[in-house]
């Protein structure tokens, strides 16, 4: 992961980053920020009379090289920031990793007067776009090995920088694991992984059911879905316990490592991306992972039931009845409906045994979710005010994005079923919304204080935006550790 260090004074100017902000007045040109940093003879004079004639505007991300042979700093970057705020330094942060991705250090004044949250912004930007997963070592790779940030006062954004490297450092972590091919990635690999990143973490619990566990305790959604094939499905429960702690958080994650969409299988254009159908488990364990790291006085469970969704003979069939865990009975008439399935087993789970103050599901579960607020948006479900309010709260601030869903009493008896207590996937449109309800059916006496949010589209992006990354976002990570920072 880049280097990021905190400066009192520069040490090096090969590179010298000076933000720019926009001008006083609708066509006046960008300005630069003063920095309060003692810059070599004629930077200072360059940085004012190159926005004029580069038509500079100061606005987030913009970026203007000058190179200067012979003089020193050797190459001088203008880097927009907008009016300041994090969300501005998080998006210059992200353009400044790709335009120095061919330097080796650059160095970084930043504005006399900036607060935390500009530098948590700027390293969240720097860390997030650098980004890079591949499955091989051929090709060309990013040179930037490290930025130094020149601030007046180092000691006073230390704790801002230690929470931005966490955050991004389990959103990328959530990243890798979403991105792996299947071919690597199953039930077992991922139990693997959470293991390790986990293995003497001081108060961080695991527990990793297996098949007959699962079977012995009832869990007979995961059961269902996985029994197609060879892989076997696993429940991940990672526990951060910190003494003291007063709240519980319950969050669950969808895990399918891989969906064909079982018998009813997909088409092929829909089945090609199906590796980055456990995000919402890459998420939860990520989070989980940062409380612990970064301390954080609220217990938090994340809960991530795994299976892999095959077609086979021994898969379970459109119009099986499947009993979950606690005793509840769905009826299926469309196995590639299945995330709500695992999901369901956690829930009642986590309502029966780990009594939670607040239970919270993210989970890559419908296309409908696309349709109706497309590729940045989540679609969030919550019947309690105040806890919406919150999370989507961290999620904006977060700079990540979701609208909330209604949640109709009227669409309940889509859930009807002549041969179970529900039907799981009803073929009566409102599908996100559907797909919600039918969970909320096993929140039990935790219904005011459950949030569900499905964020199957902007679990991946398809191209480099501000600090994405082509592939998988980690959607998730940085808006939940944002929001339990905020219960603590």
């Amino acid at each position: 992961m880049l280097a990021i260090r905190l400066l009192a004074e520069p040490d090096r100017l090969d590179t010298l980053v000076l933000p720019i902000c926009p001008g006083q007045g609708d066509d006046a040109p960008a300005r630069p920020v003063p920095t309060g940093t003692v810059l070599p003879d004629g930077v200072a004079e360059e940085a004012i009379a190159l926005p004029p004639v580069a038509r500079l505007t100061g606005r987030p991300g913009e970026v203007h090289a000058q190179l200067r042979p012979g003089r020193d700093p050797g190459r001088l970057l203008l880097l927009g920031v907008g009016e300041g705020d994090e969300a501005a330094w998080r998006t210059a942060g992200a353009a400044l990793a790709r335009a120095t991705k061919d330097e080796t250090r650059v160095t970084l004044a930043m504005p006399a007067d900036a607060a935390p949250a500009a530098v948590r912004g700027l390293v969240e930007g720097l860390l997030l776009a650098s980004y890079r997963f591949r499955m091989t070592d051929a090709g060309p790779t990013p040179a930037l090995a490290g930025v130094d940030v020149v601030v007046a006062d180092p000691d006073a954004h230390t704790a801002a920088i230690e929470v931005a490297r966490t955050t991004a450092r389990m959103t990328r972590f959530a990243r890798d694991l979403t991105n792996t091919p299947s071919s690597v990635k199953n039930p077992e690999w991922f139990a693997g992984q959470v293991a390790a990143a986990a293995v003497d973490v001081p108060d961080l619990h695991l527990r990793v059911r297996e098949p007959a566990e699962l079977a012995a305790e009832g869990f007979g959604g995961i059961l269902a879905v996985g029994g197609g094939s060879a892989s076997t499905p696993r429940l991940v429960e990672l526990d951060w316990r910190p003494a003291g702690a007063r709240t519980h958080v319950v969050l669950v994650g969808k895990g399918i490592t891989f969906d064909t969409g079982g018998i009813s299988i997909k088409p092929r254009a829909s089945m090609k991306l199906m590796r980055k159908d456990m995000a919402g488990a890459a998420a939860v364990v990520a989070t989980t992972l940062g409380a612990a790291a970064l301390r954080l006085p609220v217990r938090v469970t994340a809960l991530a039931p795994l299976a892999e969704n095959m077609p086979s003979g021994s898969a379970f069939r459109p119009g099986d009845v499947i009993r979950h865990y606690g005793g509840t009975t769905s009826e299926n008439t469309n196995s590639d409906a299945e995330g709500r399935l695992v999901l369901a087993d956690a829930l009642a789970y986590a309502v029966a045994e780990l009594e939670p103050d607040l239970l919270v599901d993210l989970a890559t579960l419908t296309g409908a979710n696309a349709v109706a607020l497309g590729k940045r948006t989540g679609a969030l479900y919550s019947e309690n005010d105040g806890l919406a309010t919150d999370v989507l709260a961290a999620i904006g601030a977060a700079g990540e994005a979701a609208w909330r869903m209604p949640l109709p009493d009227d669409y309940v008896e889509y859930l009807g079923s002549e041969l179970a207590d529900l039907h799981s996937s009803p073929d009566r449109g409102a599908g996100s919304v559907t797909a919600a309800l039918f969970l909320r059916e096993f929140t039990g006496g935790l219904r005011d204080r459950w949030l569900h949010v499905d964020m199957s589209a902007p679990s991946w992006a398809e191209g480099d935006d501000a600090e994405l990354t082509r592939g998988a976002t980690g959607w998730g990570v940085r808006s939940l550790l944002r929001w339990l920072g905020s219960l603590g």
